[in-house]
């Protein structure tokens, strides 16, 4: 059966590992992201990683899951936050192949969750899914019939930037927003406090945590109600580190929905936590791969029989 070399490369982590041909991770290892030194260290990292595999076996492929807008075509960045200086324009696809002669491909991290909850996750069977990742920031990706709707430009679901409330929705329904807002709240540095920390006190009662829960959970459903209004979307799954806390938070999210979607379109929406969680990126790239991959079979059929 053949392997492939699946990168997830996020803001403050790179997770990696070898993939077979039926989806299962074989073995997955990460490693510091270190996003400050820029785009030409991150494509070193990658081509690093990649180059350990194939000393090891034969690899088939090389899939890659990163942050920034992505060109799937040309398999590289075309924009990115400052998180990342010189990310635009990292030439992921022509530089790996070319030096590996295995081919590669690369989609955007939030596209490539949303493609991992719906092959084997959370909205396998439906035929329309909102996917968020709520973490840093909030990223978004709209799924047809399995597949990732980009847009015209590659841009589609940027739905972080969406107005809202005189801001917009990441920076007001974010993860990093919560427990930014906890520790001002309690005059602490911000070190102090993480999501865990947040809920496993507000569990025991930590008013300002319970507090800061339910204003995040408000905002998310504001926002997810406006975006149900545009797309429809039969599911709804939620991503991030913080959705771990799926017994807590379930249930206020469906309730802020409800609030601000009308009932007719309400009940026809259903919301879900993601299942893969930290092996979403992997595995959404290798369908992402495999699904690029199987066009391009057809294709040099079609050539050959043209010649």
């Amino acid at each position: 059966m053949k392997n492939y070399v699946s990168i997830d490369i996020g803001g403050t982590a790179i997770k990696y590992g070898v993939i077979d041909g039926s989806g299962h991770i074989l073995s997955k290892r990460e490693k510091k992201t270190e996003a400050w030194k820029g785009g030409p260290s991150i494509l070193d990292k990658a081509s690093g990683i990649v180059e350990e595999y194939v000393n090891q076996e034969e690899i088939s492929g090389i899939c890659i899951s990163t942050a920034g807008m992505v060109d799937t075509k040309k398999g590289e960045i075309f924009h990115a936050a400052p998180l990342i200086p010189d990310y635009a324009g990292t030439r992921f696809k022509t530089v790996l192949e070319e030096r590996f002669k295995i081919p590669c491909e690369v989609e955007n991290d939030v596209n490539c969750a949303g493609l991992a909850e719906s092959v084997s996750g959370a909205a396998v069977g439906s035929k329309s899914t909102l996917m968020l990742t709520i973490g840093t920031g909030i990223g978004g990706c709209i799924l047809l019939d399995g597949k990732v709707y980009h847009g015209f430009s590659n841009s589609a679901c940027e739905v972080g930037y969406m107005h809202m409330c005189g801001s917009d929705f990441q920076t007001l329904g974010a993860a990093s927003i919560l427990t930014k807002k906890v520790a001002d709240r309690k005059g602490e540095p911000v070190e102090h406090w993480n999501g865990y920390r947040i809920f496993e006190s507000a569990g025991k009662g930590d008013e300002v945590c319970i507090r800061a829960i339910d204003e995040m959970s408000d905002v998310l459903g504001m926002g997810i109600a406006n975006i149900c209004y545009v797309l429809n979307p039969e599911t709804v799954v939620l991503g991030g580190g913080i959705m771990a806390q799926e017994e807590y938070l379930k249930e206020k999210i469906e309730a802020a929905v409800a609030r601000y979607l009308i009932p007719g379109v309400a009940g026809h929406t259903t919301i879900c936590f993601a299942k893969h969680r930290n092996e979403a990126g992997m595995l959404g790239a290798f369908y992402h791969f495999r699904e690029k991959q199987s066009k391009k079979v057809p294709e040099a059929e079609n050539l050959a029989e043209i010649r």
